[in-house]
């Protein structure tokens, strides 16, 4: 989802709530349960239904445009697709990436949005048009994006904090760094941290790092230590629409 935040439509909303600020690792838990919530149990089970109506409910609250929804739901579909054919083991088989797709439309169509895709050319094609409107810089772009970035740095013992950013520069699309203000970094480095990547799927096609499956029952949640939470306690407290 970091790549949305280089959308002024979408990091103004984001910016204005100000939910990153103040409870970022909150937010960034509640996303993430919710999406595992549907996707591990499905969108017609008890669970995953509970967890799209509630998604939708905090959706509801404030003024979103079909086009950013859209956006939004197309990072789901082509980022886990690049990142398996850059540094997965392996790359997702064109059956996979038919169901992947598809998935993701029906997840759109349970949201309610309308001018949906027909298949995975003529989204890109759409989202070609909408980053040239949209994916410039912002102020409220860099705000939300540094807000992530502070979260995502408390991860780590601090003495490696300082070093979360310059490795996240490295692996965004140039659009993105050109959206937040953020300079080029060196080819060196770029080379450097997807080196590393690459030796990991390396790695990986022959031996599991992860634990797998990585299911919901067995995550931690910083936000959330005992464990996950129903979809109704998810996502900020109720206010005045935006």
């Amino acid at each position: 989802m970091f790549h949305t935040f280089g959308s002024r439509s979408v990091s103004r909303l984001l910016d204005g709530t100000g939910e990153f600020a103040q409870r970022g690792q909150q937010r960034y838990d509640d996303t993430s349960m919710l999406i595992a919530q549907f996707m591990e149990a499905g969108w017609d089970q008890d669970l995953g239904h509970r967890a799209i109506e509630r998604m939708n409910a905090i959706h509801a609250r404030y003024r979103i445009r079909n086009d950013d929804f859209l956006f939004v739901l197309w990072t789901f579909i082509d980022f886990p697709m690049v990142w398996m054919a850059s540094f997965g083991w392996r790359t997702f088989t064109a059956h996979e990436s038919h169901a992947w797709f598809n998935y993701w439309i029906a997840i759109g169509q349970r949201m309610g949005l309308h001018d949906l895709p027909v298949d995975k050319a003529s989204f890109d094609l759409w989202i070609q048009t909408y980053e040239q409107n949209e994916m410039l810089y912002d102020a409220s772009n860099a705000r939300v994006a540094q807000a992530t970035l502070s979260v995502m740095a408390h991860w780590f013992p601090s003495m490696l904090q300082r070093w979360v950013q310059p490795i996240v520069v490295c692996m965004l699309r140039p659009t993105l760094r050109q959206a937040l203000g953020w300079a080029t970094p060196p080819q060196w480095r770029i080379a450097c941290i997807h080196g590393v990547l690459l030796l990991r799927a390396r790695i990986k096609s022959f031996i599991s790092i992860e634990r797998y499956p990585n299911l919901l029952s067995s995550r931690s949640y910083r936000s959330y230590p005992g464990g996950p939470m129903p979809p109704e306690q998810l996502g900020p407290a109720p206010h005045a629409k935006h």
